[in-house]
């Protein structure tokens, strides 16, 4: 048997080329390094090119967007009486309180009196006076009367004499013509005609003065009992005021005097609120104290109901940067409201349609509405823009980006004014 040559075989090993390890970790360090690089140099180059970088954490970003801008405020107002008026004490007294705080009561109800022992005396004395000045004016009256007939007496009389002067000048003139009679006796009768004659001029002229007078001191009479008439009127009104009357429909508010309490003129009695005429006071901000007008639409929120009303008055002064403003209610208003009762009220200022805005932040006030960051490629870029009108929630802007621009609204006092600043 021929035995194979298998047992004369041998394995071959190929020797490969050893390679250096060391190459290849520098190889491999190499790779990242370029890769790093090519990832820096752009942000390197903003670094270089930019004035500081910011943290986008600390920032706030907007994106200007087209639509309508509504300028309004909205606060928490709290319900109050358009009308509250406190009633006075008109004269001194002792007061009796006719009703209680919290009472209703109606228009002219009387809710107290004021006992004045003072006026109502002298209301009393003035009257006895005005009947007094009364009968002296019916006096009066008679005592014309009685001298107009005694006037017309005398005239009638003086009228009887001179006819009968008369009658004797042309009696003595017939029998003087007929030679019975001397001459001087016509004369001396013709003298006593004149004499009559001159009785009655007289004692018409006294009658007309004597009528004048007469009418005179009536008119005094009775222009003094006029003006008595008056005093006793305005006491009568005074006394009156006594009993202090609600001047509208309400409810009691405060009693500010205590039950049969002696109080001077001019105190404070009682105090009415008007249910009818309920408005809401709130606090405006003072920049928007200049935009308020009155009569400007408002809306008032009572849970999920919301009731129209409109802007009724702003005050003229401005406390803790903070002007106050009442609206009142337009037509219907909610049921059972209270005084100082919470509500929620917007005033509409101005609605603004298809206008460029973007959410209200700091940047208006840090750049006095003309200058803002746009933010690009990680970068904050300064522009210089125009605002428009603002409101609570948004800004208009008017000129210095576009549509869809994002810029920094808030956060950008860490800027320091810087034209370009990288965000991290």
């Amino acid at each position: 048997m021929i035995r194979d040559t298998s047992a004369q075989d041998r394995r071959i090993e190929i020797a490969h080329p050893r390679v250096n390890k060391r190459w290849i970790i520098v190889g491999a360090t190499s790779a990242a390094v370029l890769v790093a690089l090519v990832w820096l140099v752009p942000s390197v180059a903003r670094l270089i090119s930019a004035g500081t970088s910011v943290s986008v954490a600390s920032l706030r970003f907007g994106e200007i967007k087209r639509g309508t801008l509504v300028r309004d405020v909205s606060a928490q107002g709290k319900v109050v009486a358009a009308q509250a008026p406190t009633l006075y004490a008109t004269a001194p007294g002792t007061i009796t309180l006719l009703t209680h705080a919290g009472d209703k009561v109606e228009k002219d109800q009387i809710l107290a009196e004021v006992d004045s022992p003072e006026l109502n005396n002298k209301l009393q004395q003035e009257q006895a006076t005005l009947a007094s000045l009364d009968i002296d004016v019916g006096r009066a009256g008679i005592d014309a009367k009685q001298k107009e007939l005694l006037a017309k007496k005398t005239i009638e009389q003086a009228q009887i004499d001179r006819q009968t002067a008369a009658r004797e000048v042309e009696r003595k003139s017939l029998a003087f013509d007929k030679g019975a009679m001397a001459e001087v006796e016509v004369l001396r009768s013709k003298d006593a005609l004149a004499k009559a004659e001159l009785d009655v001029t007289h004692a018409q002229a006294d009658a007309r003065l004597q009528n004048e007078t007469a009418a005179f001191e009536l008119r005094t009479k009775r222009l003094a009992l006029e003006r008595q008439k008056l005093l006793v009127a305005d006491l009568a009104r005074q006394v009156d005021l006594l009993k202090v009357r609600s001047p509208v429909a309400g409810q009691v508010g405060q009693l500010l005097v205590q039950q049969k309490a002696n109080v001077p003129i001019n105190t404070g009695l009682v105090t009415v609120i008007d249910l009818t005429s309920l408005e809401v006071e709130l606090q405006v901000p003072e920049v928007f104290a200049h935009d308020l007008t009155i009569g400007m639409p408002a809306e008032i929120a009572e849970g999920a109901q919301k009731y129209k009303g409109e802007l009724s008055a702003v005050s003229p002064e401005v406390v803790n940067n903070q002007v106050v403003a009442r609206v009142r209610f337009a037509a219907d208003k909610p049921a059972g409201l209270r005084q100082s009762q919470q509500l929620t009220t917007r005033i509409l200022i101005d609605e603004r349609p298809n206008v460029l805005m973007v959410e209200r932040g700091s940047f208006v006030d840090t750049g006095a509405g003309r200058v803002a960051y746009l933010v690009h490629d990680g970068i904050a870029e300064r522009k210089a823009i125009q605002v428009g009108a603002t409101s609570l929630n948004a800004v208009e802007i008017v000129s210095g980006v576009k549509e869809g621009d994002r810029i920094v609204i808030s956060g950008t006092d860490s800027f320091n004014g810087a034209e370009k600043v990288v965000l991290n």
